[in-house]
């Protein structure tokens, strides 16, 4: 006699929902939380050189790490893991994605939200060329504690370990960054265990879980605190990234991987570091690699690398994607993208960003030569991002979730006033190197508003002396042009007037296409287009359409797919055979007309910069006819 077994099958929908949330996990650990992984590297070790002229006692142990854990705690785990990452735009996150987020449930037309966008999309770049320079030298400076005679090749070493690192970038990332998670939750156990095997020898650390050692360490230090407070911010420094890769991973498994693995292994090392100082204060020159036993010290250098080199990864694949961004909104030109993956669309190499990263993280190391002296310039940058977000926060919480201001202020106050004090201490390091991040961010403010005045004049001045669709089509009908066959393709950015090219075209040419396509191509402030909603085609007359091409910010434009979709969903065009008119603009200096001298000369040289609309939006070569036009500017 047989009998049913009573346990059910399992449910497929379910294992599979489960397997693909464990890889989503994997990957974040590895992605998202390389940045702020690595900090352990330095953090505490800096905040403590800045009270150590004096001997070290163990309340200012205490009040350290009591300011690294409850930083940790309302930054990180209360404002981006709990907060921010509920304030998606569409399931993307990041900063131009908020501004965008708000930009379009509020008023397009508020300039400062347009600001505040360009400011902290300019401080991440600052953050992209600071984080592998000092990531890197961190770890490999624990070469000169196996042996001195490694402390002058610590920093070719370390430049060169950078320069493969993006010169590697162009073959693509998809292999390497299947080793990511694995090697990063390596990195997190070897943290964890190696800082509570000094716990346990030193216990009374755990009293730095207590906020009011904090709140006396700041009481009793004075002035002081504050430049402890500008190391003790080095310890979150990476939050940013949640909240910018919450497109790649989703929500959920960002605040599981921070809460139940992230969090608590930085927290043990922080406090093993303390600990390890209270039993031997001599540690205090590098109190990370002093956790682990000598016959270690060369493995955990060689993990500590690895863990810098994919934090780095981490932040140029942000830059690629922030700069994506930053085209499809109008802030920059536009730059040659390569994608090196078939199967996800976000993995980009954008060959310009990457040699001016590069460039500057080389100029950084040759600068500041240690990670103690880049310390001083890292930090203002992170600050400022954040600021930003806070700023677009409170917006967010009134126009777009509608509550009330006295609440947007509620939530947003502690937050506001722990980033102030962040901000003040990072301050003080400005003369040691911290303008120099700033000035990067400056320069990066000054070239995308004077891209986006300058492309805002010529859209101005070439509407002006465009005549509109509905006067060419009165013109075409007063004098018919000779008609030949086959179908021709006009771009133009303004889909209300005649595109410069189609003019010339009958005006040199003195003829037209049986079909004109006149195709404009613009870009939402959402991340991605519906397909059923990328596409408007509106008949002007027997031989004219006007067609209306959509992408989100997070898309890149492709013209063949696009009318390919047309084709397949009733809008016949033959596009292997149609003829693309582009309008190629020659823009010359005319100050008097246009834009002040050295911004008019800024803007040709960053025209200059771009690649030509062919390659962006896919338009085959050989199916181009140009006619060129000069514009002063």
């Amino acid at each position: 006699m047989t009998t049913a077994s009573n346990s059910a099958p399992a449910n497929p929908g379910e294992s599979t929902h489960n397997a693909r949330f464990l890889t989503l996990l994997i990957g974040c650990i590895g992605v998202v939380y390389g940045d702020i992984g690595t900090s352990p590297l330095y953090a505490f070790r800096e905040a403590m050189h800045q009270v150590a002229a004096n001997g070290i006692t163990p309340f200012e142990i205490y009040g350290i790490l009591s300011l690294i854990i409850w930083a940790l705690g309302f930054v990180v785990t209360l404002k981006y893991v709990l907060f921010l990452l509920r304030a998606d735009n569409r399931g993307e996150g990041g900063i131009l994605s908020l501004m965008a987020l708000v930009r379009r449930k509020g008023d397009p037309n508020t300039g400062w939200i347009f600001l505040a966008g360009v400011i902290g999309c300019a401080l991440f770049y600052g953050d992209a060329a600071i984080t592998p320079a000092i990531s890197v030298l961190s770890a490999v400076e624990g070469l000169k504690l196996v042996t001195p005679a490694f402390d002058h090749v610590v920093l070719p070493l370390s430049m060169l370990i950078l320069f493969f690192l993006f010169y590697a970038q162009k073959a693509g990332t998809g292999k390497v960054s299947a080793f990511f998670g694995p090697v990063t939750i390596i990195w997190f156990i070897a943290l964890a265990v190696s800082g509570l095997h000094w716990i346990v020898q030193e216990p009374g650390v755990l009293r730095s879980f207590s906020p009011h050692y904090a709140a006396l360490f700041i009481m009793e230090h004075g002035w002081l605190s504050f430049a402890v407070l500008g190391a003790v911010f080095l310890s979150v420094t990476g939050a940013e990234a949640l909240y910018a890769d919450l497109g790649h991973f989703g929500r959920k498994p960002i605040q599981a991987a921070w809460i139940f693995f992230v969090f608590p292994a930085l927290v043990l090392n922080y406090l093993g570091q303390g600990a390890l100082i209270l039993s031997h204060p001599e540690a205090i020159e590098n109190p990370f690699y002093r956790l682990v036993p000598e016959g270690a010290l060369m493995p955990m250098v060689l993990l500590a690398t690895a863990a810098t080199i994919i934090a780095g990864q981490a932040v140029i694949t942000g830059a690629y994607s922030l700069t994506r961004q930053a085209i499809q909104l109008g802030f920059l030109p536009r730059m040659e993208i390569r994608h090196t993956s078939a199967e996800q669309e976000g993995r980009i190499f954008m060959p310009k960003v990457n040699a001016c990263i590069l460039a500057a993280v080389l100029l950084l190391c040759v600068t500041f030569r240690t990670s103690s002296g880049l310390a001083s310039a890292y930090g203002i940058a992170v600050i400022g991002t954040m600021i930003v977000s806070t700023l677009l926060a409170i917006v967010l919480i009134v126009r777009v979730w509608g509550k009330s201001p006295a609440f947007a202020l509620a939530v947003t106050m502690p937050f506001i006033i722990i980033e102030t004090v962040f901000l003040g201490a990072n301050l003080m390091k400005l003369f040691q190197g911290g303008i120099v991040p700033l000035a990067f961010a400056g320069f990066i403010v000054l070239l995308m508003a004077t891209w986006v005045k300058g492309t805002a004049y010529l859209y101005t001045r070439a509407r002006r002396q465009s005549i509109s669709t509905a006067d060419l089509i009165e013109i075409l009908d007063r004098n018919p042009p000779h008609i030949v066959e086959g179908a021709a393709i006009f771009l133009t950015s303004d889909p209300k007037t005649v595109p410069v090219a189609l003019t010339q075209n009958l005006k040199h040419n003195q003829v037209l296409h049986r079909r004109n396509v006149i195709m404009t191509v613009i870009t939402t402030n959402v991340p991605k287009i519906d397909d059923n909603r990328r596409i408007q085609i509106e008949p002007l007359s027997s031989t004219l359409v006007r067609m209306i091409v959509s992408y989100g910010f997070m898309e890149k434009p492709d013209i063949i797919q696009a009318l390919t979709y047309a084709r397949m969903h009733g809008f016949d065009v033959d596009h292997e055979n149609a003829t693309f008119f582009l309008g190629r603009r020659k823009i010359v200096s005319d100050p008097l007309r246009g834009l002040p001298g050295w911004q008019d000369r800024l803007y040709i040289a960053l025209s200059k910069f771009g690649i030509e609309a062919t390659d962006f939006y896919n338009i085959p070569r050989t199916q181009v006819v140009e006619m060129g036009v000069q514009v002063a500017v």
